[in-house]
């Protein structure tokens, strides 16, 4: 279809064509999964990407981490004025507060965990219309413990040339967990919020080594129940200082808070999370459905100049990623030292001082269809929620699928793409052929492969986690 639209005459009607049949698409491909025609008629909005910017100030929230990278570069290097907005950052002081912010009006949209709109979307802690027309890279997290727990583990892990092999199992904590239950005491790790990639890849990392990180009962949001693991949650940029005080024996969080963690000397990151997940998504643009609604081609102009971002940080290789880190070391933006922040951004990635290794893929934002919001993506958040309790009962395949596609909107997503690659800016290449779903992919610690076409048989496939029919209560797990 899109070789087909290419041919047509150029300019404004052409854009509309464009936007009218970007939307179209994102209706037809989903027939065969559960989409709706009032789905179709909600997306309607992509058709209207064209004419004045309705809204050219926008206030953007973002947490200091290296993954709001894109928005940063928009403004500094001049894409958002590019597309006629004036655009003002605003660092937020926990997820929450960005959370409220976006519902409450007082950011137009905001570097979300993406998670964030698909729980308020199904009204777990929060109710209200959100989507996701964008997301904003893959990888990009890792996890770290102290380094009294480092100690403890590091002489049963095996070795290649005198250093651990990665990744390693969470199976090496299971003997120091049952130390700290022999002594009374929990073992205590961080997560950044309930609903954080970083939640779900901390669990889904210590339920593949045997390790319960405990379930939530409805309603809950501490998730302790069964728990060999106990999960807190902490602000990213605060990780450091919890794990120094002890409160914490370790933590997943987005960098550069674990490369602080080693410069500060106070902890080892033990894995990242491209090997727990390779080329997962980690952060989205989230905003109110109702604001993309009433200013489409706002909407438009924003996704456009973040595109033009992510395609500067990942242009050759990365050549630019050293003034990125100069960028982000800024105080109004991550405000880490610069060394601290290129320690995992230009291509390798610090597990000790004196142990640096490649990790070309640790941050990706445009490469490898990086922004594309795909309903699979969406769909695993989902499968994480049911998995550990935050939805507390079974759910329909076709109730993932349509709840995916009220969230996540590649049809905004591909009507600013596709002005860019008429405009020359972007490549057809650049953008994926596909219905709105990954392929099956098998890259978990695992090894098992996720289809975002099954997910209830995906959920079957775990060991550790919720199986069909049952429900978590105080008392433990119960069958329905």
């Amino acid at each position: 279809m899109q070789s087909m639209i290419r041919l047509g005459n150029r300019g404004f009607n052409r854009r509309r064509t464009l936007g009218v049949l970007a939307a179209l698409a994102a209706g037809i491909t989903l027939a065969g999964c559960g989409s709706s025609e009032a789905n179709s008629e909600a997306k309607a909005g992509a058709a209207s990407i064209d004419g004045p910017i309705e809204k050219p100030n926008l206030t953007l929230g973002f947490i200091k981490l290296t993954d709001m990278a894109p928005l940063a570069v928009a403004l500094e290097k001049g894409f958002f004025t590019e597309e006629g907005l004036n655009v003002r950052l605003e660092p937020q002081a926990n997820w929450k507060v960005l959370l409220d912010g976006v519902i409450g009006g007082q950011l137009d949209a905001a570097h979300m965990l993406a998670g964030q709109p698909i729980a308020a979307t199904i009204g777990y802690g929060t109710k209200a219309d959100l989507i996701a027309p964008i997301s904003l890279d893959l990888n990009g997290n890792a996890i770290t413990v102290s380094n009294r727990v480092w100690d403890m583990i590091r002489d049963d892990l095996p070795e290649e040339n005198g250093r651990p092999v990665h990744p390693i199992s969470a199976s090496h904590l299971k003997p120091v967990v049952e130390q700290f239950e022999a002594q009374g005491r929990p073992f205590n790790m961080g997560m950044v919020f309930p609903v954080s990639t970083h939640n779900y890849e901390l669990r889904y990392w210590l339920a593949a080594g045997g390790l319960s990180p405990g379930f939530y009962t409805d309603g809950d949001v501490t998730g302790t129940v069964d728990a060999d693991v106990k999960l807190s949650v902490t602000p990213p940029p605060q990780m450091p200082a919890t794990l120094e005080a002890g409160t914490i024996e370790g933590y997943c969080v987005g960098e550069p808070w674990n490369q602080q963690a080693v410069s500060m000397g106070i902890g080892v990151p033990v894995i990242t999370d491209d090997q727990i997940w390779n080329d997962n998504p980690e952060k989205v643009l989230g905003l109110r459905e109702d604001f993309a609604e009433r200013y489409p081609a706002t909407i438009a102009a924003l996704l456009r100049a973040i595109i033009k971002a992510q395609q500067w940080l990942d242009a050759d290789d990365g050549v630019n990623r050293e003034e990125a880190v100069e960028i982000l070391s800024r105080p109004n933006y991550v405000g880490a030292n610069a060394d601290v922040i290129a320690a995992s951004m230009t291509g390798y990635f610090t597990f000790e001082k004196g142990d640096t290794r490649p990790a070309q893929d640790f941050n990706v934002f445009f490469n490898k269809y990086a922004g594309y919001p795909y309903y699979s993506d969406a769909i695993w958040y989902l499968t994480q929620m049911r998995r550990w309790g935050q939805v507390a009962s079974d759910k329909s395949d076709d109730w993932y699928f349509t709840t995916a596609q009220a969230v996540y909107r590649p049809d905004l997503y591909m009507a600013a793409a596709n002005q860019l690659i008429e405009d020359g800016v972007i490549a057809e290449g650049d953008v994926p052929t596909t219905d709105g779903f990954r392929d099956p992919q098998s890259g978990f610690i695992d090894g098992i492969t996720f289809d975002g076409r099954a997910p209830n048989d995906y959920l079957s496939r775990f060991s550790i986690g919720l199986k069909q029919g049952q429900r978590v209560t105080a008392a433990g797990i119960s069958e329905n």
